[in-house]
């Protein structure tokens, strides 16, 4: 009594590898080339999307690489410029100029002065420049509103007053301008 295992009578459907071997040998040599060359294009485009990839790591490392240059002395910049303004409303708090103005204010006048032109004049090689804003209209990414106040002398929107300069590094923004803008001004904006 001979009972048939099913299993043994499967058959395997992968070829040999001789049948592999000669269905290769069996291609004509025009179709091995163009199998070739399909290859050779598919290693190609990897080979460019690569490089591509890799010009563009090398140029988003570089532009971070100068961002790190140009602004890591933020910090440092928003100190200096603190000073400036001191320096600033040190000078604005000198009594106003007259023709028989003492000597020694006259002299200490010309010399903060003559230190803040020079003090300005570093900041600015250092890429730290200072717009005063007076008389522009208000831009939110450049001035901080502290007020609004009418005016019929004003277009609507325009800066009024200005408590501070704008103070820009490299610019990027290191600390806006505090400012009054016009409100409901009967001139029309130009």
């Amino acid at each position: 009594m001979t009972t048939e295992n099913p299993l043994h009578e499967e058959q395997n459907d992968t070829p040999a590898p001789e049948a592999t071997e000669s269905q290769a040998e069996a291609q004509t040599p025009e179709a091995r080339i163009a199998e070739l060359e399909a290859q050779v294009e598919e290693f190609r485009d990897k080979w460019m999307r690569s490089e591509a990839e890799m010009q563009n790591y090398r140029t988003r490392a570089k532009r971070e690489v100068e961002d790190a240059r140009q602004y890591a002395v933020q910090k440092f910049a928003k100190d200096v410029v603190e000073a400036a303004e001191n320096l600033q409303r040190g000078l604005a708090s000198l009594p106003a100029r007259t023709e028989n103005e003492e000597g020694l204010v006259s002299k200490l006048r010309e010399g903060f002065e003559s230190t803040e032109r020079s003090f300005l004049g570093i900041l600015e090689r250092n890429g730290i420049t200072c717009q005063h804003p007076v008389g522009e209209t208000f831009d939110a990414n450049l001035h901080q509103a502290m007020a609004e106040q009418p005016s019929d002398d004003h277009a609507d929107g325009t800066v009024m007053q200005a408590w501070t300069p704008t103070w820009t590094l490299n610019g990027r923004l290191l600390k806006p301008a505090m400012v009054v803008v016009a409100r409901g001004g009967n001139k029309a904006a130009e």
